[in-house]
Parts: C-alpha cells; sequence; structure tokens
C-alpha cells in the first residue's frame, strides 16, 4: 500500500535553512583547525609524506566508522545512494585534481616562494570555484549572495597578507604558476565534488581520500622520505582522521544543499580558524588586522545565510537516485512502511512541475535566471 499524505514542504523548515551554512562553516572551521596542529607536526616528517598521512587517516577513519554504521543501520531503504559506475568519471576527477595534483603543484609552488606569497595565492581556489561554478556548472548567486561571497574572499585575501609587505610578491614565476594551477584544480575539484555530492559523503570522502593519500604516500616512497616516527604517524592519522574526513562530509553535505559557490565563499573563513588556533595552540599573535578581516567575513557570512532567493521556476523531468524525504520535490508515491519524515534513498522520478519558494542551486535548482 501507498503512503497518499501529502508531500512536507522541506524547505520552509528553519532547521533545513540553517543546516547549510552550518555545515559548509563546519566543514571550514575542522579544516582550518588542522593548520596550527599540522605545523606542530611538519619539522618531523617530509611535507608529502606528512600530506599522505592526513589523507589516509581521513580513510581509514571513515572504513572504521562505515563498518559500524552497518552494523547498527536499522532495517529498510538505505539513508544514502552509494556510488555507481558511472560516478567513476567524476570520482577520477577528483582524485586526481584535487588529492594529488593539487597538494603536489601547492608543495612544489611552496619551494620557490615565501610562506607569506604561497599563503595570499592559496586564497585563488575560492574565486576559481565560483567563476567555474557559475560560468560552467550552472550556478547561481544574487545580488546579495554575491555581496556576501566578495566580502569574504576580501577578508580572506586580506588574512592572507597581513604582514606580508613587500615579501608577497617574492618568489620566482615557476612558484606563481604551481599555485595558481593546485587551486585551479581544486576548484575542478569542489565542482565535480558538488556533481557528487547525492551520493554518500562518507563513501565519496573514503574513496577519495584513500585513493589519494596511497598516490602521495607512493610518490613520497620513490623520491627517498624517510617514515616519520610512530608518534607522528599516529597524530597525522588522528588529525586526518578530524580535521580532513569528518570536515570533508561535512563540505560535501554543504555543496548537497546549496552548491560550489556559496559553500566555497563558506570554506574561505577556514584560514581565519586557522589564526585562531594558531593564536591559542601555537601562541602566535593576532592583530586589529586578523580581527578585521574576520570581521568582514563574519559580515559576508551571515549576508550569504540571511540571503533569499524565490522565483517561480520550471522543474523538467529527472530521473536519479539520492537521500530525500517526502517534500514539494519528492511526490512520488512510496510503500507505506517508509516513514515520510527520514530520508532514505532510492531510484526515483520528477515529473515536470512549476512554483516559487527559496531555494539555492542544489542538484534540483540548476534552472537559468
Amino acid at each position: 500500500m501507498m503512503d497518499a499524505t501529502p508531500p512536507i514542504a522541506a524547505e520552509s523548515s528553519p532547521a533545513a535553512r540553517w543546516r547549510a551554512p552550518a555545515e559548509g562553516l563546519g566543514a571550514a572551521l575542522l579544516f582550518g583547525l588542522s593548520t596550527p596542529f599540522a605545523k606542530l607536526l611538519l619539522p618531523h616528517s617530509d611535507p608529502l609524506t606528512l600530506a599522505a598521512m592526513l589523507y589516509l587517516g581521513a580513510g581509514a577513519g571513515l572504513f572504521l566508522f562505515a563498518a559500524c554504521a552497518r552494523m547498527f543501520a536499522p532495517p529498510g531503504p538505505p539513508r544514502e545512494a552509494g556510488l555507481a559506475r558511472a560516478d567513476l568519471p567524476a570520482m577520477a576527477g577528483v582524485v586526481i585534481f584535487g588529492g594529488v595534483l593539487g597538494p603536489i603543484l601547492m608543495l612544489t609552488g611552496l619551494q620557490h616562494l615565501s610562506a607569506v606569497a604561497g599563503s595570499l595565492l592559496l586564497n585563488l581556489e575560492t574565486p576559481f570555484t565560483i567563476l567555474l561554478a557559475l560560468a560552467i556548472f550552472g550556478e547561481h548567486l544574487g545580488r546579495r549572495e554575491t555581496l556576501g561571497a566578495a566580502a569574504i574572499v576580501g577578508g580572506a585575501l586580506a588574512l592572507g597578507a597581513r604582514g606580508a609587505g613587500s615579501r608577497a610578491l617574492s618568489g620566482d614565476s615557476i612558484g606563481v604558476i604551481a599555485i595558481a594551477a593546485a587551486c585551479f584544480f581544486w576548484a575542478i575539484d569542489n565542482n565535480l565534488t558538488q556533481r557528487l555530492s547525492l551520493r554518500d559523503p562518507v563513501a565519496v570522502t573514503r574513496f577519495k581520500t584513500s585513493a589519494a593519500g596511497g598516490v602521495m604516500l607512493a610518490i613520497a616512497i620513490l623520491r627517498g622520505g624517510a617514515a616519520p616516527r610512530a608518534a607522528v604517524i599516529a597524530a597525522a592519522l588522528a588529525l586526518g582522521t578530524v580535521s580532513y574526513g569528518l570536515s570533508l562530509i561535512l563540505n560535501i553535505r554543504a555543496l548537497r544543499l546549496h552548491g560550489a559557490a556559496r559553500q566555497a565563499a563558506y570554506f574561505a573563513t577556514a584560514p581565519f580558524a586557522g589564526a585562531i588556533a594558531a593564536a591559542l595552540v601555537l601562541g602566535e599573535r593576532s592583530g586589529t588586522d586578523t580581527l578585521a578581516a574576520g570581521l568582514l567575513m563574519a559580515l559576508g557570512a551571515a549576508a550569504l545565510v540571511t540571503a533569499s532567493h524565490a522565483h517561480w521556476h520550471r522543474h523538467e523531468p529527472l530521473a536519479h537516485e539520492h537521500a530525500h524525504v517526502h517534500d514539494q520535490h519528492h511526490a512520488h508515491p512510496h510503500p507505506a512502511d517508509v516513514p515520510r519524515a527520514v530520508a532514505h534513498s532510492h531510484w526515483h522520478r520528477h515529473e515536470p512541475l512549476t512554483h516559487a519558494h527559496p531555494h539555492s542551486s542544489d542538484a534540483h535548482h540548476r534552472h537559468g535566471h
């Protein structure tokens, strides 16, 4: 017997409105916190080996989490859609561009540039991600959202330039090109990951971190990198589980809900989180310029969170699989034993629909503007 109860309008829920920003900012916070702790480990390990350990820690932690989740999973349909063969090209791109080429190019660039210049150039990832999302991947930002994103990017650039002075231009063209290319590859990674965000975020993160970590470790071994002490390896694996694994899961969930452009802006707050953590962990002092950059980011984030984008739009027919509840976009029949408000996943078809409601550039809202 099918459940004929009218669908729930999930978008009207206050919890749903705040969930995407909370997960997006949470991903940035966890990743930003990794900076001072990774800096403590860096003197005891080759940089490429350390990066591999961070990724492998995330993969190992998520393998353990998935095994426990399967043991205690309730009966019924799965809550998330698993990876499929059709996802392999996108997953390969995520691993190659974001997990291998990006870190290697970043390390290459840092060998030719000062740390200040490298930090400043790494902020290119956010505008590259937003530009690709808007120009190629069909996303949209309104005027208020564009101003909010610009404020966050401006705060990140100001934070990266803190104390740079004339040193920000030190280095050579090889370093600048390498880091700019790394940021562009990470932008591709971010947009491809958004396309995979309808899949199980744990499965996507586990695949990416395990594959990328294994490739980087192999490269480090071939380059003759020495193995760090066991205590350093354990610390790196633990740090990777939290600041890479959990951060990437939250990042993918946020990408699913509001698209790559908005999430890139939220994730640009990670350097500010890292600066605050550095002050607490390493005793590095933050000046008024850091606080000003943080205030600018906070204003930008507030503009993004409070922006409302609503208009009449048409949904074309679409068939796919992903986690969903019975909302106005998922009014297809369901078995009566499937709880209406509990997320579940199965293949379903969207019929043509024209309506108006607040929305962002998720998988169901890539219409023209």
